[in-house]
């Protein structure tokens, strides 16, 4: 065959992109009818389930050129707009815009749905316990860091569930409208300077550190502040029109934080899928390993394991245990059911789809 013209091939890229978008409004009318049914039934119209089961079946089907995560992106996009034409879905967030914790969001929801920044994280588990939002995204551990105190409270303290997780590598620029050696003050939270804490000590030994509320709130002071800087995202820079001075200044290359999705119901399992409860033990010899032995019993592997006051006495704490595995599995409920057995309180803070980004620690 001969070679095609420029113009022909825009024509036949041209015939292509009506076929796609005929199709995509017959998919988005059957998203509505399946809004409807979810409405029916009293459902949360968000499935992260459904939506892991989509991007395997992207995974399985496509054949290129066009990489997978090109396409996931696409998905994303268009399941945001399929779930804004269902519900009017509202997303709580720490924030303000352009923190991680929106980032991270945006990442889940896409850029389609209603989003509503939240000064504190007790906020945005308020927020979506009052029914003011369908949605709450929040940050649970860094992977150089550690946990997040304020969320574990929180998840003890509510009724709220996890219903997905999100995991996004963290990567922090120093961001100025001064060049590096007038730099007199570097704004940013408490983590965000913790986890380049190396590289500030190397190449700003002078400079003063100051908290702020949030990575995105640091490079907002930098732009209106002679002298400042922030180590906050590229993505905040943009939006505030700093420089970035240095990128990926992060001491740890495998720096991500993980984010839970939070809401009033846990997902249906997926086949791939975490629970993470809490609880209480009594105050005796070996009573951890005792909790424990049922999930060893059971070959269920525990992924993590953290303990915080329980702010109810001295010295008394409660256990944060993530397992693989979900609730509604048989082995996985009667080891669960078995532990509570044991210990003085339990709760099943949530079982979701595990998140196929997770960096391996």
């Amino acid at each position: 065959m001969a070679d095609r013209s420029i113009d022909e091939i825009r024509e036949g890229i041209d015939r292509l992109d009506q076929q796609i978008v005929t199709l995509l409004n017959e998919r988005a009318k059957l998203a509505l009818e399946i809004g409807k049914v979810k409405a029916r039934e009293n459902r949360l119209p968000y499935a992260a389930e459904r939506e892991l089961a989509v991007y395997k079946r992207l995974s399985a089907i496509n054949q290129g050129p066009l990489p997978l995560e090109a396409l996931k992106a696409v998905y994303r996009e268009l399941m945001s707009g399929c779930l804004s034409l269902e519900h009017p879905i509202v997303v709580a967030y720490l924030g303000p815009e352009y923190s991680f914790t929106h980032l991270a969001a945006r990442r889940k929801f896409g850029s389609t749905l209603h989003y509503r920044p939240q000064p504190t994280i007790a906020a945005v588990f308020d927020e979506v316990s009052h029914g003011r939002t369908t949605y709450g995204v929040v940050p649970i551990e860094n992977s150089t860091e550690g946990g997040i105190s304020d969320t574990m409270d929180c998840l003890v303290a509510t009724e709220n569930k996890i219903c997905a997780e999100i995991v996004i590598p963290i990567h922090l620029s120093l961001l100025s409208l001064s060049p590096r050696e007038e730099i007199k003050r570097i704004y940013s939270k408490p983590q965000a300077l913790a986890q380049c804490r190396i590289y500030l000590a190397t190449h700003l030994p002078h400079a003063e550190l100051v908290d702020a509320a949030s990575t995105a709130r640091a490079a907002e002071i930098a732009a209106e502040e002679s002298g400042a800087s922030a180590v906050a995202s590229a993505e905040a820079g943009e939006a505030y029109g700093l420089k970035v001075v240095a990128e990926n200044i992060e001491d740890v290359g495998l720096n991500a934080t993980r984010f839970l999705v939070i809401a009033r119901e846990y997902s249906k399992p997926s086949g791939n899928d975490r629970t993470s409860i809490t609880f209480s033990i009594k105050d005796e010899v070996g009573a951890l390993f005792k909790m424990l032995e049922p999930f060893r019993k059971a070959g269920i592997n525990l992924t993590r394991i953290e303990s915080r006051p329980s702010k109810k006495r001295a010295w008394d704490y409660v256990f944060f245990v993530d397992l693989e595995g979900h609730i509604d599995e048989e082995r996985v409920a009667a080891a669960v059911a078995e532990l509570e057995d044991r210990c003085k309180f339990l709760s099943v803070l949530g079982s979701y789809p595990l998140s196929r980004e997770w960096v391996q620690r």
